[in-house]
């Protein structure tokens, strides 16, 4: 019919803007594909795991060809007095060997009794601690009074006695026990004269 009052053929264009044809009987109606989650591709994945693993590589790589420190702190003091007499009168009278120690050995400036375990080192003539304070607490030992300036947990402590001139530093192995400090503590008390701590 071609009345204005007839109604608009199936096939004719909707007010809304849709298409009739989308609805027609046998016809698919048009979908939009479902998308996917999108997944990463394993070459993706081993180079995620592989980064972290490279990078820790390196550190421990880095780590292994560090050169060591020394073995104690001792040893690479400066020691501007080393070469006075008076060190030269201490390292005399140091004692010759501790139990458990090889005998005393001399040179480069320091008096070493050797050990498997770690070495007992003196160094005559080092520099004043400087974290030297009043507040410091010191170890009197028959009767020096020592300075702690290091401690490596599992290795030793390195101390400084305080009350004599020159200053005279020493390593002492956790394996040393009590013994080389009191002995090493009458040298010196027997070689040098009290003098009166310097807190800078």
């Amino acid at each position: 019919m071609n009345d204005r009052g007839a109604e608009r053929p199936d096939d004719s264009p909707r007010a809304d803007g849709g298409e009739a044809s989308q609805n027609r009987p046998g016809r698919p109606a048009t979908t939009q594909p479902r998308q996917e989650p999108r997944r990463l591709s394993p070459a993706l994945i081993a180079t995620l795991v592989a980064i972290p693993i490279m990078v820790l590589t390196f550190f421990i790589v880095v780590a292994a060809l560090k050169p060591d420190s020394p073995s104690n702190p001792v040893q690479s003091l400066a020691a501007p007095d080393a070469d006075s007499a008076e060190c030269a009168k201490l390292v005399a009278a140091l004692p010759e060997r501790f139990d458990g120690f090889s005998g005393k050995k001399v040179g480069d400036g320091v008096v070493r009794y050797p050990s498997v375990d770690g070495d007992i080192v003196v160094r005559c003539g080092v520099e004043r601690p400087g974290d030297l304070a009043p507040t410091s607490s010191l170890q009197v030992v028959n009767p020096v009074q020592w300075f702690m300036t290091d401690t490596r947990e599992g290795s030793g402590q390195a101390y400084v006695a305080v009350d004599r001139r020159p200053y005279v530093a020493l390593w002492l192995p956790i394996t040393a026990g009590n013994g080389p400090i009191s002995d090493l503590s009458a040298a010196i008390s027997k070689t040098f004269p009290v003098a009166p701590l310097d807190f800078g």
